[in-house]
């Protein structure tokens, strides 16, 4: 994975042409652009015709324009990927992806284009380490509420389990993994709540139904002035450590060694690119 920021990622849906205006100003890292759920079946045809529209337009400047297809499994399947794909978006999301063999239809298809896989059944779950491990796969995401009707699961700690071994399976094979929604977005509360569980668990950021939800999910999941403080001070213990002839540095009463250094250097790349976005702390 490259230093490109997660924190964020927006879902607009392509039914409301006003949104996808309003999402070029927005400091979301992430806009992703919903074909699917969002979007009554009887809207879907127009939806897509302003999603292009908008597309073609563009000026969404630094963000990823990520764009959620139907299943090819439905009516609007095919078409929203004949459309979408000449466009080029930054990656096409499959809603519902139980097997890799899903990504390798839509892979042939639209060659080229980096491919996102929405992990929302028990069976996608199980199958996570196969689904990461598809060449033309560039990321995860978790669709909880999904997965949480299909589990029975009542709370968010009943999905523990789910996450984190999506989660695992993302990073065994290298990629961007986004935690689910949180539904109550009024809830400042909940919603910091699921960002800090998020990134302590390690996603990359998380996905957002309303934009209110940017600014604290571009803090929690973005390094914080302490941390970089700290990262800075980490690269510097090592280096003076090396310099004197010592395997590793004591900082803080805490040993340092090469892996901490590889982290620091990471988060202080991510923190470079964010700044050089335009898009800091939201």
């Amino acid at each position: 994975m490259d230093s490109r920021p997660w924190r964020s990622a927006l879902y607009i849906p392509a039914s409301r042409p006003r949104a996808m205006e309003k999402a070029r100003g927005l400091p979301c890292d992430a806009i992703l652009f919903d074909l699917e759920d969002a979007v009554a079946p009887a809207e879907k045809p127009s939806a897509r015709t302003a999603l292009a529209q908008a597309l073609t337009a563009g000026g969404y400047g630094p963000r990823a324009r990520i764009v959620r297809i139907n299943a090819l499994s439905t009516e609007w399947g095919a078409e929203d990927l004949s459309t979408i794909a000449p466009l080029s978006p930054d990656g096409l999301l499959l809603p519902k992806v139980s097997a890799p063999e899903e990504l390798s239809v839509v892979a042939e298809r639209a060659p080229g284009i980096p491919l996102w896989a929405m992990i929302e059944s028990p069976a996608g779950v199980l199958n996570a380490p196969a689904i990461a491990a598809h060449p033309a796969l560039a990321g995860l995401v978790l669709g909880t509420n999904d997965l949480a009707e299909a589990l029975g699961a009542t709370s968010r700690a009943g999905l523990a389990h789910a996450l984190q071994a999506t989660l695992l399976a993302g990073r065994a094979a290298g990629r961007v993994v986004l935690d689910g929604v949180c539904n109550a977005f009024r809830d400042e509360t909940q919603l910091r709540a699921e960002c800090a569980e998020g990134r302590a668990w390690g996603f990359d950021g998380k996905t957002l139904i309303h934009p209110a939800q940017i600014a604290a999910a571009n803090e929690i999941f973005g390094p914080s002035p302490e941390e970089l403080a700290h990262a800075r001070a980490v690269i510097d213990a090592h280096a003076e450590a090396e310099a004197a002839g010592q395997g590793v540095a004591v900082l803080e009463g805490r040993i340092v060694e090469s892996l901490h250094v590889r982290a620091a250097r990471v988060l202080l790349a991510r923190a470079n690119a964010i700044e050089e976005r335009g898009t800091w702390a939201g």
